[in-house]
C-alpha cells in the first residue's frame, strides 16, 4: 500500500510547535471520526463530507491533510493494523509463554473495547475482497505469522506448552477476540445489555483467557483490571 499521508506526516513531524500540536491534533481527530464514519457507512457509503462533520472541521481541512477519500481510508487502515500489531511483538523465544498470551489476550480484548469501529472498517475491508491490504497480507503480515508462528513451535518444542498448530493458533485468538468488536450487536442483545460495560469486558476477558491459556495447557494468571488508555492515532509513520 503506498503511503497514504505524505502531507500530513510531513505537517506533524515536529509536533513540538504549537502549530505542529494543532495539526496534529486536527489529523487525529479526522482518523478518529473516519474510522467511524467507515465503519458505519463503509468506504463506497463514507463521504468526506460525513468525515468532516464528524471530524467538526471544514471539509477542506480534510483534503488539506489527505487529498482523496482513498487516501483518507488507506491512513485508517494503517492505524488500525499498527495498533494491532503492535503488541505481538512480544512473542519472543525467551518470554513466558503463559505471561505473553495473557498480555497480548488482553490487549485484543482491550482493542475491542476502545476501539470497535478499528476492527469493523477492517473486517469490512476484508468483507470486500481486502484489495487495499492485500499485499501487506501477502508479504508483511504472512512474514509476521510465520515469525511468531516459529517462536510457538519453539515453546511446544521445549516442552513450555501443549502442542498446539501455531498458526490456527492465532487465527482462532483473533476470530475470539474481533469477535466482541465485530458482532457486538449480536452479543448484547443475547445478553440482554444495551451496552457493553468494562465490567462486562473484564469478564469476558478472563474466560477467553481461560479458553486460550487451557488450550495451550497454561495455568490460568490473575487477570488485572483492563487498562483505560487507548492506543493514540498516530499518522506520521503509517506500516503499509
Amino acid at each position: 500500500m503506498a503511503k497514504a499521508m505524505t502531507r500530513a506526516a510531513a505537517d506533524t513531524a515536529d509536533s513540538t510547535q504549537p502549530q505542529g500540536r494543532i495539526r496534529r491534533e486536527n489529523v487525529e481527530r479526522i482518523l478518529k471520526a473516519a474510522e467511524r464514519v467507515f465503519a458505519e457507512a463503509g468506504f463506497a457509503g463514507a463521504t468526506m463530507a460525513d468525515i468532516a462533520e464528524r471530524a467538526g472541521l471544514p471539509k477542506a481541512n480534510l483534503h488539506y491533510y489527505f487529498g482523496t477519500k482513498d487516501d483518507l481510508y488507506r491512513a485508517v487502515l494503517d492505524n488500525i493494523l499498527r495498533m494491532w500489531l503492535a503488541p505481538i511483538a512480544s512473542f519472543t523465544p525467551d518470554a513466558d509463554p503463559a505471561e505473553t498470551l495473557t498480555a497480548y489476550v488482553t490487549a485484543k480484548m482491550e482493542a475491542s473495547r476502545t476501539r470497535p469501529h478499528a476492527s469493523k472498517v477492517f473486517a469490512n475491508e476484508i468483507l470486500h475482497g481486502g484489495t487495499q491490504v492485500e499485499r501487506f497480507l501477502a508479504e508483511d503480515l504472512k512474514s509476521l505469522v510465520d515469525a511468531k508462528a516459529a517462536v510457538i513451535d519453539g515453546w511446544v518444542a521445549a516442552g513450555r506448552m501443549a502442542p498446539v498448530d501455531a498458526r490456527q493458533f492465532l487465527f482462532m485468538i483473533w476470530a475470539v477476540t474481533q469477535h466482541y468488536a465485530d458482532f457486538d450487536i449480536q452479543i448484547r442483545k443475547v445478553l440482554g445489555r444495551r451496552t457493553l460495560t468494562r465490567q462486562d469486558f473484564a469478564a469476558m476477558t478472563a474466560e477467553v483467557l481461560r479458553m486460550v491459556l487451557r488450550a495451550a495447557g497454561l495455568p490460568e494468571p490473575h487477570v488485572a483490571e483492563p487498562q483505560t488508555a487507548e492506543t493514540p492515532i498516530d499518522s506520521a509513520q503509517p506500516i503499509l
